[in-house]
């Protein structure tokens, strides 16, 4: 089947010369991983390879995508709500700029209007962008933090949040129905401009939405007597994550290098702040000037790493970690001014550590695990404003953080800001560094241990490796793992809690997910990656000391790892 479709694309005459090219002297099996397949929408939209072919992103690709969405959009709002636009940033990815002009020129055609804005922007600001305009939709073309071959698309709803299932699979019917890629009508830019169909949008929109990202501060008056070291590896939050140190009265001092928007990300091996080699440069520059804190924004500025100063070394903290050090902090500080609603909520997902759980029972509220992917927390942010419950703060443990809703997913600046704020607090306070705190909150709620195990597994065979291990574990149930028990068994495309005899529902969405929860309270967690070709592993435990917790990680490690080499 991939033959003909690949055959099909060779010989259209109207085939861009440049994916023509890209079809040239490649193997069998490279042609079949090219076309064997559609690029399909994840936990963080449609993402792939740069490319010719089905299975990768291009302006065919693109294109089928948008029609998708104007389709879905074109249904369910009048010619006159659709004036009220869609707004399209882009990051700084081999052709995100191309594909934001092809997603205008496309919903263009079907009399959509586009807000595109004049240079890259961060992803978090494309969501507040869209809330701020009034917008019907948006759309970011990033890969956030993959690889420089990856680019991808994402979109957004009227309120800023990534359509999650119930609405996304309309849209991917419509995209699915298009039958000929190369046959989807577009405007031409000029056809755009004079008929009032696109709009460039730039500083006001950033002046607005830097000046929210200002309202997470709790303690604005605080001595700013701290050194940082800022790197957006190479991405979106150079300009912005700059400007808003600046105004808020912080010393930092920028990894030059990485200040260039460069597509290759050529200082590093990967731009993904939860990797500890992209804070080399980093680390080197913090030794040389002694900073308190590193920051480092992946290259969309949805997530946020930051390295601690512990002695004369700097600690890189996981996702886990800095989301609890910065619950921590907010609960403490805004219950001392007042600050805290009655029914305040707190949102992490199912992969997501337990110590930030904890933290927020310990002040009285509520906690709300969801599927992974922000939009199920943006989804639930809007079901609050329905209540009488308020949002607090929402993580995932990749790096992602959320304080102010009025932005509906992660946002790296909002957490940047949150985060030297808090170094800053206890050092002054308190003479403590972030490292300091962190170890007072093992101290006061035991320590928490994490890991996450991630198996690269790519093209036809690896996708379907990773159906197997995914079946093996929705049929085959384990009673006890390295000999503790197990308490219950959280398998999520069936929606069912297993509790030995018995079962109950689950009130989520389906997902290919499938959680084990031991009576010492450990856990581990197999997923597949909705972006990328990979099986990951989440591993959790927590003990009254460090070496304990770290202990029972490594035997959970060696379990998952049996599972996964019993399957062939």
């Amino acid at each position: 089947m991939w033959k003909e479709t690949y055959q099909r694309w060779l010989s259209q005459p109207s085939l861009d010369p440049d994916l023509k090219s890209d079809l040239e002297d490649k193997s069998a099996s490279e042609l079949e991983d090219r076309f064997y397949t559609n690029l399909e929408f994840g936990t963080g939209g449609m993402r792939g390879i740069l490319g010719a072919g089905t299975n990768r992103l291009n302006i065919y690709t693109i294109r089928k995508a948008n029609a998708g969405l104007a389709a879905y959009l074109t249904k369910h709002y009048s010619p006159k709500e659709l004036m009220r636009g869609v707004v399209i940033a882009h990051d700084n990815r081999h052709m995100s700029h191309e594909f934001a002009l092809e997603s205008a020129r496309v919903l263009g055609y079907y009399g959509i209007k586009s807000y595109l804005f004049d240079r890259l922007r961060p992803t978090p600001e494309l969501s507040f962008a869209t809330r701020y305009l009034g917008a019907i939709s948006g759309i970011v073309i990033t890969a956030s933090h993959n690889p420089p071959n990856y680019n991808g698309y994402k979109i957004y709803d009227a309120s800023g949040c990534q359509y999650t299932p119930q609405y996304a699979d309309e849209i991917v019917g419509y995209v699915n129905a298009v039958e000929d890629v190369f046959q989807i009508p577009a405007l031409s830019l000029e056809e755009l401009e004079s008929e009032g169909l696109i709009e460039y949008i730039g500083d006001d929109v950033d002046e607005h939405y830097l000046e929210l990202v200002k309202s997470v501060q709790i303690h604005p008056e605080i001595d700013k007597n701290i050194k940082i070291v800022f790197t957006p590896l190479h991405g979106t939050s150079a300009m912005l994550g700059a400007r808003l140190l600046s105004a808020t009265g912080y010393e930092f001092y920028p990894v030059e290098e990485q200040m260039v928007h460069d597509p290759d990300f050529s200082t590093v091996a990967s731009p993904n702040p939860e990797n500890p080699n992209a804070f080399k440069m980093a680390i080197e520059l913090g030794r040389k000037i002694d900073a308190d804190l590193l920051i480092a924004t992946d290259p969309d500025a949805d997530r946020l790493g930051i390295a601690v100063k512990d002695g004369s070394e700097y600690r890189l903290l996981s996702g886990n970690q800095t989301g609890a050090i910065l619950l921590y902090y907010l609960l403490n500080e805004s219950q001392k001014l007042g600050l805290l609603p009655k029914r305040g909520v707190v949102f992490n997902t199912v992969v997501t550590s337990d110590l930030g759980a904890k933290i927020a029972r310990s002040f009285g509220f509520e906690v709300i695990s969801t599927l992974t992917g922000f939009k199920f927390i943006g989804e639930q942010i809007r079901l609050l404003e329905k209540t009488e419950k308020k949002f607090l703060f929402g993580y995932e443990e990749s790096f992602g953080y959320l304080i102010n809703p009025a932005v509906r997913d992660k946002d790296a600046l909002q957490a940047l800001l949150l985060a030297v704020e808090a170094q800053a607090f206890y050092k002054e306070r308190e003479q403590k560094s972030l490292y300091d705190v962190l170890l007072d909150i093992y101290e006061k709620y035991g320590y928490h241990s994490e890991a996450l195990i991630s198996i690269d597994l790519v093209g036809v065979e690896g996708k379907s490796r990773i159906d197997r291990i995914m079946n093996h574990l929705h049929e085959q149930h384990y009673a006890s793992i390295a000999g503790v028990k197990v308490k219950s068994i959280e398998d999520y495309l069936q929606r069912k809690r297993f509790f030995g005899g018995y079962e109950e529902v689950i009130e989520l969405p389906k997902s290919d997910v499938v959680k084990y929860i031991l009576e010492d309270g450990s856990w581990f967690v197999f997923r597949p990656s909705g972006t990328e070709p990979k099986l990951k592993i989440y591993l959790a435990a927590r003990a009254a000391d460090e070496e304990t917790a770290n202990k029972r990680i490594e035997i959970l490690k060696e379990q998952a790892n049996k599972i996964v080499s019993t399957i062939e």
